[in-house]
């Protein structure tokens, strides 16, 4: 039995309780245990919504033990792993002091503000020889899963262009985000999303160009687009907006082109064009990414696996590309290498 707390009760915090509520009832041998958060009305149940649904689970919160301290929280239960779905800037500091306490981490993304940051919360997983995985959920959703399957099998030969996108309305469940120092505003906190896919489907680039504006005073940016150059010539672009005003929402998708097809995702379907034959939707799991991951995390956690789609040491390379995507939006779209 794998014992979980659960560390921030925000929107992305219920989002995962619910998923752990479900696979607790699908049989799965993990249970959430306590809950810490410092605001009592979220340990009560109470959390504003996201740009998604989180599900609609009735939770009985009073079967949790309740925290508004990590430290007491870590030193009272016995735990196996945490889940830190806390604001980025304290993302570091509190994965670090519960992987010094003996037990596994999943942490939401990003990883942390920088990639010093996410260099130092490995040395701790390395240190005590506990799991760190970051909830870079794309990994695991159907439709770039699909994908991954495509660019890595070479089904339809080589990629040689890709577009990929992001857009909503500003955050509005935490005013921790549109602080820059704390967020790192759209580009770390929504444009990684795709950051991240790009790393994890064709490796890092050797440059980027990014293009970006400031909308909300004090976020940094809001609005981005970046070209990154690979060595083969492939154009890849991704986007990624969140001031989108009236009744947008949420939008996210994909188009990559292939030498002998290509794949186009609108957030709902994957349609899949070969070239020379008809085109078909692709048949997708209708689960998300969220409940993806964390099954995966703690089955990896109860059989003792080793983990595989989301290693610490990736998504902190997707750290030092966004960081070289900054760089270039600092310099006016100037051409940046990316770090090693």
């Amino acid at each position: 039995m794998i014992k979980i707390g659960l560390i921030g009760l925000g929107f992305m915090g219920r989002m995962h309780l619910e998923n752990y509520m479900r696979l607790e009832q699908e049989g799965v041998p993990i249970r959430v245990t306590a809950l810490c958060d410092f605001d009592a009305a979220k340990l009560a149940g109470q959390a504003l919504g996201g740009n998604m649904e989180t599900g609609t689970s009735a939770i009985d919160f009073d079967r949790f033990a309740k925290y508004t301290s990590v430290q007491e929280m870590l030193e009272k239960e016995q735990l196996d792993m945490v889940d830190i779905s806390l604001p980025t800037f304290l993302h570091k500091d509190i994965a670090i002091q519960c992987l010094n306490s003996g037990v596994h981490v999943l942490c939401e993304k990003p990883m942390a503000l920088s990639s010093e940051e996410s260099s130092a919360m490995i040395q701790a997983a390395n240190k005590n020889e506990k799991q760190l995985m970051i909830g870079q959920c794309l990994r695991f959703w159907p439709a770039y899963e699909y994908l991954k399957e495509i660019v890595d099998s070479r089904k339809y030969g080589s990629a040689i262009s890709g577009y990929f996108y992001r857009f909503s309305s500003a955050p509005t469940w935490g005013a921790w985000l549109t602080q820059k120092e704390k967020s790192g505003g759209a580009m770390l906190d929504m444009h990684i999303h795709d950051t991240d896919m790009i790393n994890w489907l064709f490796g890092k680039p050797q440059e980027v160009s990014a293009n970006a504006r400031v909308v909300i005073p004090g976020s940094g940016y809001d609005i981005v687009s970046t070209n990154y150059r690979y060595e083969d010539g492939k154009v890849i672009n991704a986007q990624a907006d969140w001031t989108m005003q009236g009744d947008f929402g949420f939008e996210m998708g994909f188009r990559v082109n292939f030498e002998g097809g290509n794949l186009l995702f609108n957030g709902d379907t994957l349609k899949v064009n070969p070239n020379g034959a008809s085109g078909f939707y692709a048949e997708l799991s209708p689960e998300l990414g969220y409940y993806c991951q964390l099954k995966y995390f703690t089955e990896a956690l109860i059989h003792d696996r080793p983990l595989t789609t989301a290693l610490p040491t990736s998504t902190m390379g997707s750290m030092a590309l966004i960081e070289a995507e900054i760089e270039s939006a600092d310099r006016n779209g100037a051409w940046v290498k990316v770090k090693p």
